[in-house]
């Protein structure tokens, strides 16, 4: 018999009421999702934790003001057991990056279907992470030439390497443990003799991936 989902209270974070009414209405037909606040600012949001004491936030990125990364930030150092999942219009890499390094456990795009959203936020509340596959390919996707001697995993490790994630939220992005990114970065180093994080950068620069 399958467990049931874990309840959750939600507030949802956008500055356009329009774009707010649409998630709560796809929302509000989740029986273990209830919408317990809507801010329209980050400032609006920051008060609501206080207030209702939530345990996820869907937060739009491109907010005026307080954007939706500093406010994760904010939340991460206010409420750590807060958990933040990012709704965007963008697969910008650089957003979905800072995002990751600012505490946001998931990262989906405005179109995607509802059951993505959903489970975002399952997966945030689960102790894990989810993103957009649109997302994912943004950040992993090398050209598919390549002259060196490194791995498919290898390329798509150093890339994320390369854009400042740590070993933890590499392993969170591409599924696998911590370990495992520890083990493929210690293979890059010593495949291409690098050893440091400007290394990884220009390396990728010259192939073209950055």
């Amino acid at each position: 018999m399958q467990a049931k989902p874990q309840r959750v209270r939600l507030v949802l974070v956008d500055d356009h009421p329009l774009v707010r009414d649409g998630l709560r209405a796809r929302l509000d037909a989740v029986p273990h999702i209830d919408v317990v606040g809507e801010a329209g600012s980050g400032a609006e949001a920051l008060a609501l934790a206080d207030a209702v004491h939530p345990d996820l936030m869907l937060v739009d990125i491109g907010m005026k003001g307080m954007n939706g990364i500093q406010l994760t930030a904010e939340l991460r150092t206010q409420h750590p057991g807060l958990m933040v999942v990012i709704l965007s219009m963008y697969d910008n890499a650089e957003y979905v990056t800072s995002a990751i390094r600012a505490g946001a456990r998931g990262y989906v795009l405005k179109d995607a279907p509802s059951h993505e959203i959903i489970a975002a936020i399952e997966a945030a509340m689960a102790g894990g992470s989810y993103y957009s596959a649109a997302v994912t390919h943004t950040l992993i996707a090398p050209p598919a030439a390549a002259d060196d001697s490194l791995t498919e995993r290898e390329r798509e490790v150093l890339l994320l390497l390369a854009q400042g994630l740590s070993n933890k939220a590499i392993a969170q992005l591409l599924n696998i443990s911590v370990r495992t990114a520890e083990t493929h970065r210690l293979s890059i180093r010593r495949k291409l003799d690098i050893e440091s994080a400007a290394g990884f950068v220009k390396y990728a620069m010259e192939k073209g991936w950055l």
